[in-house]
């Protein structure tokens, strides 16, 4: 049996892909995630233990994840769980393996820039270009945002914009 989960967490290492023996993708990564609490007594946080979980994301998902994600990064990671058992030399032990159906950045602590892989007709992914990319001549209300780019969407969001600092991640 494989239960539904959804983790929230920090990349630990740089995410690794290879290519298995069907030819497919998969790229590996580990997420490590820390529970914090406030102690009443003190008023201070502290951390409980940390859980890691190794993710595998598989084929487009895990093209995307390894050109996307970095250590450090914080993420939202949904998927299949499994627990596996293991047995070495110096020990056994248990643990949580994650098959990805999806993942992204965690935007509480920052922004990111999102770009869609453009395919062609038969739904091959196509690079460098966004097939559903708003023509800015034809007037759309969506507008294409340049990374790195702050764009003003109305007069509250400029003066809030103008106090906060803003993070993107690169992509």
């Amino acid at each position: 049996m494989q239960d539904t989960i959804t983790i929230r967490g920090n990349l630990a290492a740089d995410p690794e892909q290879r290519r298995i023996s069907t030819g497919d993708t998969v790229t590996s990564f580990r997420v490590g995630t820390t529970a914090r609490r406030r102690d009443k007594a003190t008023g201070e946080w502290t951390d409980d233990e940390t859980n890691w979980y190794q993710v595998s994301a598989f084929r487009t998902l895990g093209e995307h994840v390894f050109a996307s994600l970095r250590k450090g990064h914080p993420v939202i990671v949904s998927g299949r769980l499994r627990l596996r058992t293991w047995e070495s030399s110096t020990g056994k032990g248990m643990s949580a393996d994650i098959e990805a159906d999806a993942v992204g950045h965690d935007l509480r602590w920052g922004s990111t820039v999102y770009t869609r892989a453009a395919r062609d007709d038969a739904g091959t992914e196509q690079p460098n270009g966004d097939a559903w990319a708003a023509d800015a001549s034809a007037g759309s209300a969506w507008a294409t945002v340049v990374p790195g780019e702050a764009r003003v969407l109305d007069e509250p969001a400029a003066t809030a914009a103008s106090e906060q600092e803003s993070i993107h991640a690169p992509v």
